[in-house]
């Protein structure tokens, strides 16, 4: 196909296009003359995952680059691939300042690292299969010791319930890769289930909480 269709068949404008072949995210062209070129199916999915990881999921340049370096390598195991795009592996990182990635890092080494022994024992019990490395182990540790710290009784067992239904909702997640095709179209599909699905999940907490304050405490 040439850059106009797949411009039309992957909403990216041309010269957008043109951006990311010159910056090396997206593969040249087959030459068929001296400005023109021919672009295959492979075009297309690379560069809809390109405009997932950046358009929706707000990545710099640089750092989608790293992105698809991993995945690029990690086509061959799917666990891998997922990890990487969704952030759960370490070629997830954000370059795009400079300064505020080393100041982010002096930071970073001179704060305690949270403790981890509760999402440990919480893991543990879910029998969940996890990276020590993964942000998320970090977020929900720092959120129970904010919690302890504001006088509010909060722990792993207090958390079994919220981790079933995340359980659950993990599961569904996954189960839309069935039908995505290859690597990159299951890839692509991750990263918009789980960056736009995210706030649609949320407001269906806060309307699920409106029925039942409604059910217990409404006149």
């Amino acid at each position: 196909m040439r850059i106009s269709e797949l411009s039309r068949h992957s909403g990216v404008p041309i010269p957008t296009i043109k951006y990311y072949l010159r910056d090396g995210l997206l593969p040249p062209g087959r030459a068929t003359a001296a400005n023109q070129a021919d672009y295959d199916e492979g075009h297309l999915r690379r560069l809809r995952l390109i405009r997932a990881l950046i358009g929706v999921r707000g990545l710099s340049v640089s750092a989608t680059r790293e992105v698809l370096a991993a995945v690029d390598e990690r086509q061959d195991d799917l666990h891998l691939l997922l990890g990487t795009v969704l952030g759960a592996l370490p070629a997830d990182r954000d370059a795009a300042d400079d300064d505020d990635a080393a100041d982010a890092a002096d930071d970073d080494a001179n704060a305690a690292a949270p403790d981890l022994t509760d999402v440990e024992a919480l893991t543990a019990r879910m029998g969940w299969k996890v990276s020590s490395r993964t942000p998320a182990a970090q977020v929900v540790a720092e959120t129970l010791e904010t919690l302890r710290v504001l006088g509010v009784e909060f722990d792993w067992r207090s958390l079994l319930p919220y981790a079933e239904l995340a359980d659950r909702t993990a599961e569904l997640d996954l189960d839309q890769l069935r039908d995505a095709g290859g690597p990159l179209q299951q890839a692509e599909r991750a990263v918009l289930l789980a960056v736009l699905l995210e706030p649609a999940l949320l407001a269906l907490r806060r309307l699920a909480q409106e029925h039942h304050s409604a059910q217990r405490y409404g006149g």
